[in-house]
């Protein structure tokens, strides 16, 4: 497996403004638009991620909505694989699969197509579409969670979690059945 360079990782963690106070009091929030707007930083993590799943023998990148999209999409095309959304509930224009998920207070849903990975999640092998979730950050891992969830219930695989961020502190990865890669850890 490639892990990233100390080096690599410094021009990441650089790229990403820190936002004291959001979106409420003693919240530190991590800004991931700096790191997309510096072609440098961005170019370095789409990269080590390409280096990284060249060898996984995936089907597809799933995308958290939404900023697992903008990431799951270049990872998509520098793999030559299909990229697929999970979406919020509601978004979805054709016949979807839901997981629910909690949240501090009440519940959330994600969604995809039901044939989002191929009829019964097989690719055309005949085999379980075999899957690379990715997102931006994961903290207490309920919309990761529910999305792996939502890979495996369509017939998929969700070979592994991908984030660009984890807040270990959070310990969000405890419930994601598939084995979690993160880039950057923050405490």
């Amino acid at each position: 497996m490639k892990t990233i360079s100390e080096q690599d990782k410094q021009i990441i963690l650089d790229s990403i403004r820190d936002i004291p106070d959001f979106p409420k009091p003693g919240i530190l929030f991590k800004d991931i638009s700096t790191l997309l707007s510096n072609a440098t930083a961005l170019n370095t993590l789409m990269t080590h991620l390409e280096k990284r799943y060249k060898a996984y023998d995936l089907d597809y990148i799933a995308g958290i909505d939404a900023r697992g999209f903008i990431f799951g999409s270049i990872l998509a095309d520098r793999l030559g694989l299909g990229f697929v959304t999970v979406r919020k509930k509601g978004k979805l224009p054709y016949t979807t699969v839901a997981e629910k998920y909690s949240l501090e207070y009440g519940f959330d849903e994600v969604e995809v197509h039901i044939d989002a990975f191929g009829e019964n999640g097989c690719c055309t092998t005949g085999k379980p579409a075999q899957v690379l979730l990715i997102d931006d950050l994961i903290a207490t891992g309920g919309t990761a969670t529910a999305a792996a969830n939502l890979i495996n219930k369509v017939g998929a695989q969700c070979v592994e979690a991908c984030f660009v961020m984890e807040l270990d502190f959070l310990n969000g990865r405890k419930n994601i059945e598939a084995p979690v890669y993160s880039v950057l850890h923050i405490d």
